[in-house]
């Protein structure tokens, strides 16, 4: 089985990493200050869960039109440009006065432009990576998306604290330069991985060809549903407790750190199949206690519990790999990335809408049943269609 050390080893890995660690980073203590923001300013846990995830929403658009840029542009311009307007889009979030509408119809571009990052990135790490290193690889990334969460959301209330949330979206615009330049001076220039001009219609085609395919939609769909109605939780955590929240995000990023970490080093490859329907179920499970109205550690301790289901997106993705073109791979992983993002998106919208209605911990405690119930479908549909 490959190891960590082995994918530090393999050339133009290590700034990949640290161009996306710093990504990562910026996005968090981008949505941390921008929910603080629309919550002060609102006091509506709806809108709060917009500002947090509402950019997520303009990757289906970005998965309709603009997923062939993948495939088709040189890696390593793509991203530069990527992490350069998100660092853009922050500075202008950070302007003070900006009307929440013209806030919210920065954060729908941003997410337009974000929505090729995931294939871009990811069809980069299966150029750069062995296909039997792969796993390994991203479980690495998920390990850095992991330990960023929990330094952005750590540093990100301490900066909100002391500074104000204005100020802390110029440290996350700093830290999209950061990841601007990592970019484009670690990383060689490549060309693309296929042939041909970029366009809405090509995006369509290989769209429709990708869920063609009965086993590849439920795969996609695993990925994207259960974890998208979890995560929507994560948009109540400043409703739930609004002094605590912090606590509540750096518990979610502890325990998918420590998930991604065992499946990605740790688990067997022929046990990883097997582990697939009981990591979907544990994204749910744990928040089903919310319902009795936890306190601060009880309710961070589900959170971490739930969170090392995440891992189940490892599985996930080698499968996809292994079912998928090489010179698709790149659309294929932004199609999973980009509808992933998109149903969190929903989930945070589902969830908010539900607390406008029910009391905070209530409205969590029914994202969990939603989400236990679709994992226990698409897992057995997924048996289905494989025959296990």
């Amino acid at each position: 089985m490959p190891t960590y050390r082995d994918c530090f080893a393999t050339p133009q890995f290590t700034p990949l990493f640290l161009a996306t660690s710093a990504n990562v980073a910026a996005a968090t203590l981008r949505g941390l200050a921008l929910a603080v923001l629309v919550y002060t300013a609102t006091e509506s846990p709806l809108l709060a869960a917009l500002s947090l995830f509402g950019s997520h929403f303009a990757q289906v658009v970005g998965a309709m039109t603009l997923l062939s840029v993948a495939d088709r542009v040189p890696p390593r311009a793509a991203l530069v440009s990527i992490y350069l307007f998100g660092g853009l889009t922050t500075v202008v979030l950070a302007v003070p006065g900006i009307p929440i509408a013209v806030m919210f119809a920065v954060i729908a571009v941003g997410g337009l432009i974000g929505s090729v990052h995931g294939g871009v990135r990811w069809g980069l790490l299966g150029e750069i990576l062995p296909e039997r290193a792969y796993v390994t690889g991203r479980s690495v990334f998920n390990m850095s998306v992991g330990a960023m969460q929990i330094s952005g959301f750590a540093v990100g209330g301490g900066l909100i604290v002391l500074l104000g949330a204005r100020p802390a979206l110029l440290v996350a615009a700093g830290l999209s330069l950061a990841a601007a330049l990592t970019a484009r001076f670690g990383l060689t220039a490549r060309p693309p991985r296929a042939n041909g001009r970029p366009s809405i219609g090509e995006t369509w085609r290989v769209n429709v060809r990708l869920l063609r395919m009965p086993r590849r939609r439920y795969l996609y769909l695993a990925a994207w549903v259960p974890n998208g109605l979890v995560v929507g939780n994560e948009a109540l955590f400043v409703p739930y407790d609004p002094t605590g929240a912090s606590v509540l995000f750096i518990a979610g990023a502890a325990g998918m750190l420590a998930g991604d970490t065992a499946m990605g080093r740790w688990v067997l490859e022929h046990w990883r199949a097997r582990l697939l329907t009981p990591m979907l179920l544990l994204l749910g499970f744990p928040y089903l206690f919310f319902a009795v109205g936890l306190p601060l550690p009880g309710a961070a301790a589900a959170v971490a519990a739930a969170s090392a289901g995440f891992a189940s997106g490892l599985i996930l993705q080698q499968r996809i790999v292994e079912i998928t073109p090489d010179e698709l791979r790149g659309q294929a992983l932004g199609l999973e990335s980009s509808g992933m993002f998109t149903m969190q998106a929903a989930g945070a919208t589902l969830a908010g809408t539900i607390a406008q209605h029910l009391p905070v911990h209530q409205a969590i405690s029914v994202m969990a049943a939603l989400s236990l119930g679709t994992a226990g479908w698409l897992a057995l549909s997924i048996a289905r269609y494989e025959g296990r």
